[in-house]
């Protein structure tokens, strides 16, 4: 028998090892068994990463969550604010004062990663979304996502917002286990809005055998992620794949990572999920490359002013750390004092990260020269467009301790 296991385990690296690599070294990754919980494959699974969109399958467990415990249901209505409204692309384009339910809200994301529809469900459960993300992070650390930490709803760039492929793993298992009745949104095809049929945008929930759906993301300063889920015979698999230098890279190596899990006959039951380590080492990697043909494309869809969010005094909780933006196509660099959370207007800005300093960098448009760096007075940025009318009253509680 021991001979037997050994042959297995043997064979189980084979596999792993004869896996076709990819252009990305720098990515990282996790599979696993969606029943046991055992790892069958992971590369730097316990490095912190920014989750980009991925965030947004937190979003969807808060609501799960909240119509489990009665708070809302699929059905009830709700109504976008000024700050839903105003939140880049992508989007379903809500308007001010546009209503939504709780179930197209959840679509929306699931086919589309809206990020209006991520607010209008934040404020609706938790009154504002800065409540919502205090609500997320007290969540995550409840389910075990240790090295896990949300500042909005929606994945857009803060210097906070961190996870690690490991956590994303556990809420998607936590997903699948604890709302199984709601589990068949997440391989929707296609949600229909004003009349019109919206296409999921998640090819791998559409071409890989047996998959079941979850989520995608992307900013430069993650890369291309994608969290998914797929049956085949009898046996599930979770993967998490993060940093893909393309769109196009980060579903051939989930995929190549699931053929390799579901043609793996044996996974060891001490390696675990809840058994790896958690504190995530190092910090998340430094602006990753991510190609002039993404870095315009997300640009493109970026066409209006794009949130880069600050710490405050009461978010500080660490030392500040640097927001590269990378321009479409350019990288000027202008110095912005450390303030409140502020929004840079400025067209085609794709989405950063944020690195050790005491200032944000911000690319600038092509025609600054290369050389020139300039502080960028007050005047040139705005604050966010706020709620004219009273927040309305949070359904679910923020603990004290979430920001300490």
């Amino acid at each position: 028998m021991t001979h037997l296991k050994f042959l297995l385990l043997l064979l189980n690296a084979v596999l792993l090892l004869a896996m076709p690599t990819t252009s990305s070294a720098n990515h990282a990754a996790i599979i696993i068994d969606a029943d046991s919980g055992a790892v069958l494959h992971e590369v730097n699974a316990t490095h912190a990463w920014y989750p980009a969109s991925l965030t947004k399958l937190m979003t969807v467990y808060m609501t799960f969550d909240a119509i489990k415990s009665g708070h809302i249901s699929l059905s009830e209505p709700m109504t976008a604010s000024s700050h839903a409204a105003s939140q880049p692309n992508s989007k379903l384009g809500l308007r001010r004062g546009e209503r939504i339910s709780v179930q197209d809200a959840i679509l929306a994301i699931v086919t589309r990663s809206a990020n209006d529809a991520s607010v209008v469900l934040a404020e609706h459960i938790g009154g504002s979304e800065e409540n919502f993300a205090a609500l997320m992070t007290e969540k995550a650390h409840a389910l075990g996502m240790a090295d896990s930490h949300f500042m909005n709803a929606t994945g857009l760039p803060n210097d906070f917002q961190v996870t690690t492929p490991r956590d994303l793993a556990v809420l998607a298992s936590k997903t699948l286990h604890n709302f199984p009745e709601h589990y068949h949104l997440f391989s929707a095809k296609s949600m229909n809005f004003r009349g019109s049929e919206l296409r999921a945008i998640n090819k791998f929930t559409a071409s890989y055998p047996g998959a079941e759906g979850m989520k995608t993301g992307f900013t430069c300063g993650s890369g291309f992620n994608l969290i998914g889920a797929a049956q085949q015979n009898g046996k599930r698999l979770i993967g998490v794949v993060m940093g893909g230098m393309t769109s196009q890279e980060r579903y051939k190596l989930m995929i190549q990572k699931m053929d390799a899990g579901f043609a793996n006959s044996y996974a060891d039951p001490s390696r675990t999920i809840q058994t790896m380590p958690t504190g995530s080492p190092g910090t998340p990697p430094y602006q990753l490359d991510c190609g002039n043909g993404a870095a315009n494309s997300y640009a493109a869809a970026n066409r209006q002013a794009t949130p880069v969010s600050l710490p405050t005094r009461r978010h500080s909780y660490a030392a500040p750390k640097l927001a590269h933006v990378r321009h479409a196509h350019a990288s000027k660099h202008i110095q912005v004092a450390r303030h409140a959370p502020k929004t840079v207007s400025k067209a085609a800005i794709t989405q950063a990260l944020y690195k050790s300093a005491k200032s944000v960098k911000v690319s600038q448009r092509t025609a600054v020269p290369k050389a020139q760096h300039a502080v960028i007075a007050k005047s040139t940025i705005r604050q966010p467009l706020k709620i004219a009318t009273a927040k309305p009253k949070p359904l679910l509680k923020v603990a004290s301790k979430s920001f300490k």
